[in-house]
């Protein structure tokens, strides 16, 4: 089963392609010690939906994992009317965001590990609403702080008692998946958003058990092809994560963005073009992401 913001549905149902890292709703305009961004939100509720729904006509777009967790402007409600809106189930999420915006200070790891808990037990923010993911969680720098490495902690802890998956972020990803690995939880329970270049840093992600999470406007959709190539010829297509990852309204088609369609409309069509067959892409596209959902081993 998988714990959807609209109520549990089974992962049996999930037909269609799965975008496993994206952010519907979202607010980092503000932090604590770093620059302002005021083009870094997102708040476009009907264009969301609108977009959505397009591509479950469109490419059979079947569930989306909404990455937004504490600290980074997330709205249960909000998701739960785009969920509706667009007849696409979405994966709302807990977890502590990074430390610029997250409210960590000098909190131990018991009494991160017991925000987490709460959240995944009683829903989020009183909506009734309750998570299906833990994260996205990591660090803002080029490596985490403390206190990021505590949240990161109590991330795997919270895996650990409830099974649900942890997704990261960060420059350093075998460095946080490594923090993860040392509390005992599987590479198979991960996905690691990996915004680098480096082959041989993807491969050890991959060889590690986790998932390699690749979004199409983070690297650019031929960065994001030629990583992806890379871990397929290799013999990791299983540990292989293609999403879209919007977070501004800029990314919007409405504001002259690519939006959530670009990994079907730019990625996916050049890996195509280079030969990959559509049973590894429908393995990529579906059966990857919802093993990382349910913890069954691939």
């Amino acid at each position: 089963m998988l714990r959807t913001v609209t109520g549990p549905i089974r992962a049996a149902a999930v037909n269609g392609a799965v975008l496993p890292h994206e952010h519907l709703r979202t607010d980092m305009r503000w932090a604590v010690g770093i620059d302002s961004d005021p083009h870094r939100w997102l708040d476009e509720e009907q264009t969301v939906t609108a977009e959505l729904l397009g591509l479950r006509q469109s490419d059979q777009l079947n569930l989306v994992v909404e990455l937004t967790c504490m600290g980074m402007g997330r709205d249960a409600a909000t998701l739960a009317r785009v969920a509706a809106g667009s007849r696409v189930p979405v994966v709302a999420s807990t977890g502590l965001a990074t430390q610029p915006f997250a409210d960590l200070a000098d909190a131990d790891v018991s009494t991160l590990t017991r925000r987490l808990m709460s959240e995944i037990t009683d829903g989020l923010d009183s909506s009734g609403v309750f998570p299906g993911v833990i994260g996205e969680v990591g660090a803002w720098g080029a490596e985490p702080t403390p206190a990021e490495e505590r949240a990161l902690i109590a991330a795997a802890h919270a895996s650990l008692a409830t099974h649900l998956p942890v997704a990261t972020y960060g420059q350093d990803g075998l460095g946080l998946l490594e923090i993860l690995l040392t509390q005992g939880l599987p590479g198979s329970k991960v996905a690691v958003g990996y915004a680098g270049t480096d082959p041989v840093i993807a491969r050890k992600i991959a060889e590690a058990g986790a998932y390699v999470s690749l979004g199409a406007l983070t690297h650019g959709p031929d960065q994001a092809a030629r990583t992806a190539l890379g871990l397929i010829d290799d013999g990791h297509a299983d540990r292989l994560l293609l999403s879209t990852g919007v977070c501004r309204v800029a990314h919007l088609q409405k504001y002259g963005g690519a939006g959530y369609a670009q990994l079907f409309h730019a990625l996916l069509p050049r890996l195509r073009e280079v030969g990959v067959d559509e049973d590894t892409i429908r393995v990529i596209t579906h059966d990857n992401p919802l093993r990382w959902l349910t913890g069954e081993a691939g």
